[in-house]
């Protein structure tokens, strides 16, 4: 399947999940939805389209903060990207780690530089910041 086959079926199926799509390249494409949808996403790339989570990064913008869910297509070397934007006075978001094991420690680090609270986090403990800085310091942010 091309990438522009996948961002057909995607952009069918989730049409009421998606804010905008865009292929990047010709192995990557872009999807930003609605913070709300993101586990539903989430478990539509992994259990129907079979995608694999890769990681999560996140940086804070004009925006808000903003959260890029990576996830591969193995098989063909191709790449989704979800995409979401949390408001800066309470940036909280579904938590991913019940779905991914992976999604643990990457959801803890960015609450820890960031200050994104990952709801329903499995495990929420500490995973760098213990004796580097006060508690309710987030160093990513822009204050």
């Amino acid at each position: 399947m091309t990438i522009a086959e996948i961002r057909q079926n995607i952009e069918k199926d989730l049409i009421d999940k998606i804010v905008e799509s865009a292929l990047i390249r010709e192995k990557r494409m872009l999807i930003s939805i609605r913070p709300q949808n993101l586990v539903e996403v989430a478990r539509y790339l992994f259990f129907d389209l079979n995608c694999r989570f890769i990681i999560a990064s996140a940086v804070q913008t004009k925006q808000g903060f903003e959260i890029y869910y990576h996830f591969s297509f193995d098989a063909n070397g191709l790449i989704i990207n979800v995409h979401v934007v949390l408001p800066e006075k309470k940036p909280e978001i579904e938590s991913l780690a019940n779905l991914f094991v992976a999604a643990n420690w990457i959801e803890r680090e960015m609450h820890e530089l960031f200050g994104i609270d990952f709801r329903n986090h499995p495990k929420m403990e500490k995973l760098i910041s213990d004796g580097n800085w006060e508690e309710g310091i987030y160093p990513y942010r822009n204050n």
